[in-house]
């Protein structure tokens, strides 16, 4: 058995931990991302959730979608309340005052929480080695306060801060590699999910769960407000994504990768682009680099899931 294959059989539950009712925008991908993976973690969780879209759409007094434990933090320190809280279940069950029984840890942001704003605090609770599952809903901007870039704004989008003018490409550098950036602190479980392949999305957080120490999952999260495409497409935009290798599946197991599906050939990238609103100004040659840029990264991979 190598070190992939830690396995937990696949359960869906039908009880929900993310209840409906919510003030997320029609076809939010995040929202159901955020479904799959309260579903797949199950009731024995403690939440801290950083500001930002699901923070809002879900704690307007006097209601709240959450149905377990669930703390609001600030956008820079998700991570440290984790931390905080992996801690002190620690001492409390070391002094007999709770029963000895697992409780996940998980800390949730958006892409800026993790890539731009929290990335000090994430660091940092890595590096210290506390047993919790960090989950970026990555939609790509900051969505909640007017559609600004973030580090994970991809080439060529346009964006309330990166406009694209009438000559302009938009967002003029590519994604940060943020899951690269968790792997190299040496933890042992890092991947990349989407909410259009919902088992992958489940077997993975299992996996997460599964190890002891930090694990970070990435996911893939449509926004339609922000990206101006059709609400209905979401789900159909994640698999674009990931059958373009915009958005590869993948596993970092103790520094070890692993490609959780391989497309070949990959389909273009235009297919993925064309309906979306915050492309529509690329010209032919620059939709050229773009997919130059895609095949090249995804290549790059591939190398390092076959080496």
């Amino acid at each position: 058995m190598d070190q992939f294959s830690i396995f937990v059989p696949r359960l869906v539950t039908t009880k929900e931990y993310f209840a409906p009712g919510h003030r997320a925008c029609i076809g939010c991908g995040e929202a159901l991302a955020v479904r799959h993976v309260c579903k797949a973690l199950g009731k024995d969780v403690i939440i801290a959730n950083a500001t930002g879209c699901m923070e809002i759409v879900s704690s307007a007094l006097p209601t709240t979608t959450w149905r377990v434990p669930w703390i609001h933090s600030l956008f820079e320190n998700t991570s440290a309340v984790a931390s905080g809280i992996e801690s002190g279940l620690k001492v409390l069950r070391r002094r007999g005052k709770i029963p000895d029984k697992k409780i996940t840890v998980v800390a949730m942001g958006g892409d800026g929480a993790t890539c731009d704003i929290g990335l000090q605090s994430l660091s940092g609770a890595l590096e210290r080695g506390h047993n919790f599952i960090y989950f970026c809903f990555d939609n790509e901007a900051y969505m909640n306060t007017g559609i600004q870039r973030s580090s994970a704004t991809p080439y060529g989008a346009t964006t309330s801060t990166s406009p694209a003018g009438k000559k302009g490409i938009g967002q003029i550098t590519g994604k940060k590699n943020m899951p690269a950036i968790a792997a190299a602190h040496g933890i042992p479980y890092v991947a990349t999910a989407c909410p259009s392949y919902p088992f992958d999305l489940f077997d993975k957080v299992k996996r997460a769960q599964a190890v002891e120490g930090p694990a970070y999952i990435h996911v893939f999260s449509v926004c339609p407000t922000g990206w101006r495409s059709a609400p209905e497409l979401s789900v159909k935009m994640g698999r674009l994504a990931v059958e373009t290798g915009v958005f590869p599946l993948y596993e970092i197991v103790n520094g070890q990768y692993r490609l959780s599906m391989d497309i070949s050939p990959l389909r273009p990238v235009i297919e993925y682009t064309k309906v979306q609103g915050r492309f529509r100004h690329l010209t032919p040659d620059l939709m050229e680099q773009m997919q130059v840029r895609v095949i090249k990264t995804y290549e790059e991979l591939k190398k390092k899931a076959s080496g």
